[in-house]
This record gives C-alpha cells, structure tokens and sequence, in this order.
C-alpha cells in the first residue's frame, strides 16, 4: 500500500502537479486576465495576448519553456557579451526553454525593440510637427512625468536605474521602455513593460479627467487655423536631420531614433515603397510577436510577486497623470503666448501613445464644440513625445549605463 502511495505522488510529481506553488496559481491568473483584456475589451490586444498566455506557460512548473533567470549574475567579463552569456547560462543551468532562446537573443540584445521603432517610423507621418514645429515644445514638456515618476521611485526606495526604467512608462512608448529597462534593470522588465502597455490601452480612461481639471469649457472650445501643406523634400529631410543632430548630442539615444527615422525615411522618400510597406505590416508583425512573447516569459511568480511590482504599477498611473497634466499646463502657456490661439488641449497628446491620444484630444474638442476638428494639430505634439521619450531614454543610458 505504500509502495502505491509513493508511485502515485511520484507520478503527479512528474506531471508537475505537485510543484504548483500559489505564485504561480497567482500568475497563471493574471496572464489569464491579461488574455481576457486583450480579447473581451481589445486592450493593446496586439500585445497584451502573446504577453498574457506567455505567462501562463512560464508558470506551469517543469514546463521548461523558461529555464534561464531573468537577472542573473554574470560574471564582469561575459556581461556584455551574448554569446559568452549564453554559453555561461548554458553551463549553470542547463539548456535554454525556447522564451529564454527568445528573451536573451532578441529582446536583452534589444533587437526587437529597435526593431518596433523601425516599423514605427514607416508608420508614423511627422508632417503635423513639421508645419508647426513650436508643438514640438508641448512634446518635451509632457516628458516631466518621466522625471517626476523618477523621482517618487527613487523616493520609495528605488535605486537609480530601476526609478530610471520606471519614470520612462511616463512616456507612453512601450518599446522605449523595454529597451531601458533591459540596459538597466531587467529584473523589472515584466512589471514596468505591463505597466507600460495598460495604461497606454487606458489613455481614453486617464486622459479626459486631468484635461477637464486643468482647462476650461472656453479654453477646450478654441480653434486653430489650419496647418500649412508640408512638401515632399521637407519630409525627406527631416528625418536625415533629427538622426544626425540628436546622435550628435545625445548618442545614447542614436540606436532608438536613428531606428526610428530610417523607418521615416523609408516611408517618405517614395522610392521604396515596398520596404516601407514591409517595415509595418509582415516586419512589425513578426517582431510585436517575439515582443509580447519575451516580455511575458519574465513574468515568472518568484520575480513578479513582490511588493515592488504593485508600487511599479501604482508608479505608472503617476507617470502618466504628471505627463499628461505637464503637457496641458504647458499647452495653457502657449495659449497665453499666443493670444488665444492654440487650444492648449493638445498639450495632452505630448504622451506619445500615438495615435491614441490625439484622438482623446479630438473626441473631448468635438464634444464641446462639434465643429471643431484638431486632431492633426494634436498629431504635432503626439509625434514629438515619440523623439522626446527616445532622447530622455538616451539621457539616462548616457548618465547611468556609462
């Protein structure tokens, strides 16, 4: 009898059964929430889903889809080597499941990242900012809720490169912040990346309330002339500048925006329009994929179930209420400077959950005065944050990953 007792626990031992903690019951539950959201709701669902189920099946004990951990301690002399990390991580704990193939080839290599902002410059038409380049400043100023998320981080205890990779879901750019955090604190890539992507799904939610706060019914009812035609060769040309000008003063953010504007480029010159066409659909398909995949292989229940993963979360909705509120008070400024002519809601898309939030910007204008059409004024401002996330992201490399 006892031997059949023994076989039995050996048995459900080996299934995996037995080796189920309540973190992982915890985590199962979560990616399948995330799944859930992405589905019932359609949030981020080009992300939220492949991140969702893939961290469903890294929590299934002896699945061995990820056998790597997330942060180890390599030794000084292999760090910055992949290949040397690789057959260290071999050597220590066996051979790689395939997210950790996935999470330490493309994503720690930050190749999917780059990547995601190649495909994002074929996709994005700087034209708005062009035409009006002072909306570029309301960009920057949404940046001060990258800082002040810094900051409340570093205050509750932080360090600096974690309060760094922190701030930057501030930004509302998911890649940007995948890409930081990967150079900088990788132990936090699940809970800052999750961060990152809810809430950009929840911009609709989180925007209207601070908008309406800070401006007034008259101030949300202003109209703004129509924007000047942006020609063929300023299109050409701007990009090749923006990636010689910001690589010049901030190299650390040259990889991000050079990425981005040659993806631009593709687009606007014309001549390859085939690559472009590439770049964002089968391109940015394949690489959204491996994206959501490695970003959800580091949610694994002994590195995601702390108290730091719900003050990250917590952090991200003061990131993103300081960025908003940081680019409508500024918009307010330039309304002021202007006489009454810029409808200091725009300041709002300075996030650069593009093209999510101009279209908040759009919907609150027309509810207040259905006539009123600024969506491509609030475009100006919308693609600014893309650049100005990148070169805050580029600050901090060049200042703590020196």
């Amino acid at each position: 009898m006892a031997g059949l007792v023994e076989s039995i626990i050996a048995f459900f031992q080996g299934m995996g059964l037995l080796n189920l903690s309540w973190g992982n019951v915890v985590m199962i539950a979560v990616g399948l929430a995330l799944v859930y959201l992405a589905i019932r709701y359609e949030m981020e669902p080009l992300l939220l889903l492949p991140i969702g189920i893939s961290a469903v099946l890294v929590n299934i004990p002896l699945g061995h889809l990820a056998n790597w951990p997330i942060a180890p301690n390599l030794p000084e002399h292999i760090a910055d080597n992949i290949f040397a990390t690789l057959s260290y991580l071999n050597q220590q704990y066996g051979p790689p499941g395939i997210f950790d193939i996935i999470y330490y080839t493309l994503i720690r290599t930050e190749i999917v990242p780059l990547l995601i902002f190649f495909g994002l410059g074929a996709m994005t038409d700087f034209g708005p900012m062009i035409a009006d380049p002072k909306t570029a400043l309301m960009g920057a100023a949404a940046q001060i809720g990258v800082f002040i998320a810094m900051l409340t981080a570093l205050a509750l205890g932080f360090n600096l490169h974690q309060a760094a990779s922190i701030g930057i879901i501030g930004g509302a750019d998911g890649p940007t912040t995948i890409y930081l955090t990967t150079k900088l604190a990788p132990e936090i890539l699940g809970a800052t990346a999750v961060a990152a992507y809810s809430y950009m799904s929840l911009v609709p939610l989180i925007q209207p309330p601070i908008i309406r706060a800070l401006t007034t019914r008259e101030e949300r009812k202003i109209r703004m002339e129509q924007l000047r035609p942006v020609s063929k060769r300023e299109k050409i040309i701007f990009p090749i500048i923006s990636m010689i000008v910001i690589g010049l003063l901030v190299p650390s953010a040259a990889p991000l925006v050079g990425m981005l504007m040659i993806g631009n480029l593709f687009r606007e010159s014309g001549v390859v329009e085939r690559l472009s066409r590439a770049a964002q659909e089968e391109l940015m398909n394949i690489v959204t994929i491996f994206l959501g995949l490695g970003v959800g292989s580091t949610m694994r229940a002994d590195s995601f179930l702390t108290q730091e993963t719900l003050m990250i979360l917590g952090l991200g909705i003061v990131a993103f209420a300081s960025a908003t509120a940081g680019g409508v008070l500024f918009g307010k400024l330039m309304m002021k400077l202007s006489g009454g002519r810029i409808n200091p809601m725009i300041g709002a898309a300075g996030v650069s959950a593009v093209p999510m939030s101009a279209r908040v910007v759009q919907r609150m204008a027309s509810e207040e005065d259905p006539g009123n059409f600024i969506l491509m004024h609030a475009m100006g401002p919308n693609v600014a944050g893309v650049i100005g996330t990148a070169v805050a992201a580029g600050v901090f490399l060049s200042v703590l990953a020196g």
